[in-house]
């Protein structure tokens, strides 16, 4: 970029978000008492806060580098990229999900392990860790590659700088003040994106002097208002290239393997709760995400279509959004709208960071440790794994930054990680006669035969549907469809010729028991007989055992018995379920409209004294 990005007044914006940010997040460090309220929130969060978090973990700041890039070459159709994930849902929402919940899972690999063995564990355990922390490299060198610019300071500094800040918040308060960062990030990347898209249409407007819109529709080529890529050219760029990419393997990995969206869902209080967030995300807010994430390409593609002395021509790819908000905004605008993107850098970054911190310690740690730890010794080795994670990000970038683009090394990161868990993970699920050793060849002999894709393209020919192939750079999209299918013959052909395993070990770890899962998790037959849910005051019983006791005739109300499981929350809605806790029914006594909680509820709900409490009948 040849010109001058950004003002004093700017630099002073960006800094005050980083500011703000990392103190917001490191005051909920206080709700993190137990691993599991560090990765997992202590499962207490409503669905409109997992709907906001998923977004701004989903839109990451290489989504804004991204997909400008494309909406600037190609137009509307860079959409399609980001609209893929209601193929899926159904089977998330309805299989999956509810899988991970109730069986407690704590991480994708120990699913493996109770599905498959250690060994299947161990291999998805290094395969998701590289995958997550080269995912977190990305969107480090991402928001590197834009703020070094403004604030004329090394690449790789700036690299450093950013891990350090996200570090302070994520450092003490885990998965609750990642939830409560990401719902604060994630309406202010939406509305900065939003704000970015009427700047242009403004800016358009005063350049063509008639309505910004029509000025906008105007200036777009014919080619570049379709809503879809053509089916197989450009070679970089193509429908069916991006079906097998993005809304194959992509969605399902993302949505399956993800394990910081994973842990998104184990935060909500509820399976239901989790099935609200899924469903408001890929109907509403993804197609909101959709023009948030491109429309800088397109408003650059009709700035370059007005007037072309206003874009360089020498542009680099990595620098369309930064480029077209330095045009259309003023200095104090331009510094908010780049704090969006330090938004959505830190928001994916945080969530994939505690989610490598998990798998690190539920995989590694625990099954290798030899003495039982304390939870307070294994939440400090998990805070302290999450630095560690980061240097490693960190060391990785360089790497990356050796692609063209941002986009391109997303593309073959993504592309090639993947499939093999991808085709693991589905088949596990889905397909009862998927064995032990097919997943272990899945593994390693598709991703065998994945490198020699690599090296040998013409491998990847017969599944190219006529897309050029590029001398020395291979093909760009399809080589996803190659590394699926290899991976799923070798898994289908294996599982084929070996012993399938016990239908008891397969209880509730597959797609045919969803309907066994309330009871698996209850630990006996669950109640699901519909009740009230009152509202209630609270005292404190210290010499109570961890169960809570409601009168006679709130059971009643509630249509509870003994031995079932209760959900209890602060009464004001708008938390979220922040001040909550998880228990059982214990014996009933005559105090209506009264319920004894034990020190250990207090600590966790933080409940505040005076305050009424709702509870809520889970099963």
């Amino acid at each position: 970029m040849n010109f001058e990005v950004g003002t004093q007044l700017d630099k002073i914006v960006i800094l005050v978000y980083f500011a703000v940010v990392m103190g917001f997040g490191a005051y909920f460090g206080k709700y993190s008492k137990t691993t599991t309220d560090y990765f997992f929130g202590g499962r207490r969060f409503a669905w409109w806060l997992i709907t906001i978090s998923i977004v701004a973990t989903g839109v990451g700041s290489h989504s804004f580098v991204k997909y400008s890039t494309k909406a600037y070459q190609y137009g509307l159709s860079s959409t399609m990229t980001y609209l893929n994930d209601w193929f899926f849902m159904p089977l998330f929402m309805f299989g999956w999900l509810p899988i991970i919940y109730y069986t407690k899972v704590r991480s994708i690999p120990e699913y493996f392990e109770r599905r498959f063995n250690s060994t299947a564990r161990y291999l998805a355990t290094m395969m998701i860790l590289l995958y997550m922390i080269g995912y977190i490299a990305i969107q480090f060198l991402t928001l590197a590659t834009a703020l070094y610019r403004i604030y004329a300071i090394p690449l790789m500094l700036t690299v450093v700088l950013i891990a350090i800040a996200t570090t302070i918040y994520m450092h003490f308060g885990g998965q609750t003040s990642v939830i409560f960062t990401d719902l604060f990030q994630g309406f202010i990347l939406i509305f900065a994106g939003l704000l970015l898209f009427f700047l242009g249409i403004q800016f358009l407007g005063n350049q063509v002097g008639i309505n910004g819109l029509s000025a906008f529709w105007m200036n777009l080529s014919p080619l570049q208002k379709l809503p879809l890529a053509h089916f197989n050219h450009p070679p970089d760029f193509n429908f069916v290239g991006i079906f097998w990419q993005d809304g194959v393997a992509g969605s399902v990995g993302f949505l399956f393997l993800n394990q910081g969206l994973i842990m998104r869902f184990m935060a909500a209080k509820s399976v239901n709760e989790g099935r609200k967030a899924a469903a408001i995300n890929v109907l509403l807010v993804l197609p909101i995400s959709a023009i948030v994430v491109s429309n800088a390409g397109w408003i650059g593609r009709a700035i370059t279509n007005v007037a072309p002395e206003m874009l360089p021509l020498e542009m680099a790819a990595n620098d369309v959004f930064v480029a077209v908000t330095n045009i259309v905004s003023s200095p104090g605008v331009f510094g908010f709208i780049i704090a969006a993107l330090c938004a959505a850098l830190m928001s994916t970054a945080d969530t994939l960071v505690n989610a490598s911190s998990a798998v690190i310690v539920n995989d590694i740690y625990r099954p290798l440790s030899k003495n039982v730890k304390s939870e307070k010794q294994e939440l400090k080795f998990a805070r302290w794994t999450s630095i560690g994670v980061k240097v490693i990000a960190v060391l990785l970038v360089p790497f990356f930054n050796s692609f063209d683009s941002i986009y391109e090394a997303h593309g073959w990161f993504h592309s090639t990680f993947t499939p093999p868990l991808v085709v693991g993970v589905f088949l596990g699920i889905f397909w009862k006669r998927f064995t032990s050793q097919a997943v272990i060849a899945t593994f390693l002999g598709g991703a065998f035969l994945m490198i020699l894709g690599q090296f040998y393209p013409e491998l990847i020919s017969p599944f190219s549907h006529g897309i050029e192939l590029r001398p020395g750079r291979g093909y760009s999209y399809i080589g996803a469809l190659y590394n699926i299918i290899v991976c799923a013959g070798v898994g289908v052909i294996v599982s084929l010729f070996t012993k399938s395993d016990s239908s008891k070990k397969l209880i509730g770890l597959t797609v045919y028991d969803v309907h066994k899962l309330k009871s698996i998790f209850k630990g006996s037959d669950a109640n699901e007989e519909e009740g009230e849910t009152p509202v209630v005051s609270w005292k404190l019983d210290p010499k109570s055992a961890d169960v809570l006791k409601f009168s006679i005739n709130d059971m009643k109300l509630m249509k509870a018995n003994p031995g079932d499981l209760v959900y209890i929350q602060d009464s004001r809605w708008w938390l979220g379920g922040l001040k909550s806790a998880h228990s059982k029914y214990g014996k009933p006594h005559n105090e209506d409209g009264v319920v004894y909680i034990s020190s250990s509820h207090l600590e966790h709900g933080q409940f505040v004294e005076g305050l009424t409490l709702r509870a809520e009948k889970e099963m």
